[in-house]
């Protein structure tokens, strides 16, 4: 008998899902499935009860909301025997996208109830784990604004990244990777390990979650008109025809943003200060394994 320990963010997706441990019950036998559920209540509860559930040494940890839930349950899950499973319920749910499990429930129940894994990377920045992007450009400023918005819609996104480009000022930076140094104003620092960011978009339509390598997009200061076509093309699904983004592969890059003591980041789509002006990211190779198609 298997057993799989569930942990549910509530208000994911607005609340509208109302998953609980009756539905779940539902789509898992009693006699093949051992099931159990957590609530998460406020931000990194979700990590707080996968490290008590990790005790109890389940099968599957599967975490029932958007990326942000699925990061924190995911983090203490590195190192560990314990398989991912992933019920997207949040609202971009870009990690699932690009791990191809659906939203309907019955589907994405179905692959955690198969129990075919596949081992994916992790990225790490300082002591901060992310297995979909992180940035500390004006990304990070979007997720910082879209956060006080009551609603957690694409039309709130666009409103955040709408303000957000009007008041992002580019940060000077220095970046070191593939043995070379450059030195920029940067407007977007963004690095992925997936090829979706949530609502379909995407930076780094290429990137591959276990091919080694995490994807570094970086775009220095632009004026009004660029900012307007990058962002055109961001929501068309059109990046690859931003000219002036430059981009990369890499296994680590340390990034120093002068001039600052304290950094506004985004990890998995979730608002952080990180109070340092370092940060040094780098990749664990198929770190986690995780239930999928």
């Amino acid at each position: 008998m298997k057993y799989i320990h569930f942990i549910i963010n509530p208000i994911s997706g607005d609340g509208k899902h109302n998953l609980t441990k009756t539905v779940l019950k539902k789509y898992f036998s009693d006699k093949e499935f051992k099931i159990e559920v957590d609530y998460s209540n406020y931000k990194k509860h979700a990590l707080i009860l996968t490290k008590s559930v990790i005790a109890k040494n389940p099968d599957y940890i599967v975490a029932c909301g958007g990326d942000g839930t699925i990061s924190e349950v995911a983090s203490s899950l590195i190192n560990t025997k314990i398989k991912l499973g992933i019920i997207p319920v949040g609202s971009g749910n870009g990690l699932a996208s690009n791990l191809n499990i659906p939203k309907e429930l019955e589907q994405a129940s179905e692959i955690i109830r198969n129990g075919k894994t596949k081992f994916i990377d992790v990225g790490k920045a300082n002591d901060l784990y992310f297995f979909s992007n992180m940035g500390i450009g004006i990304d990070a400023l979007i997720i910082k604004k879209y956060d006080n918005y009551n609603q957690r819609t694409l039309t709130s996104y666009i409103r955040a990244s709408i303000a957000s480009s009007i008041q992002f000022k580019p940060m000077k930076t220095i970046l070191s990777f593939n043995n070379q140094i450059i030195n920029t104003n940067s407007f977007l620092l963004f690095i992925s390990n997936s090829n979706e960011m949530g609502y379909g978009m995407s930076l780094t339509p290429k990137a591959i979650l276990n091919d080694g390598l995490l994807d570094l997009v970086l775009v220095s200061k632009l004026n009004f008109f660029d900012k307007l076509t990058l962002g055109m093309r961001v929501i068309s699904n059109k990046i690859e025809k931003f000219k002036k983004s430059q981009n990369a592969l890499v296994e680590k890059i340390s990034i120093e943003i002068l001039d600052k003591i304290s950094l506004d980041a985004q990890i998995d789509g979730e608002y952080y200060n990180l109070k340092t002006n370092k940060i040094q990211v780098i990749i664990i190779k198929n770190g986690l394994e995780v239930l999928t198609n």
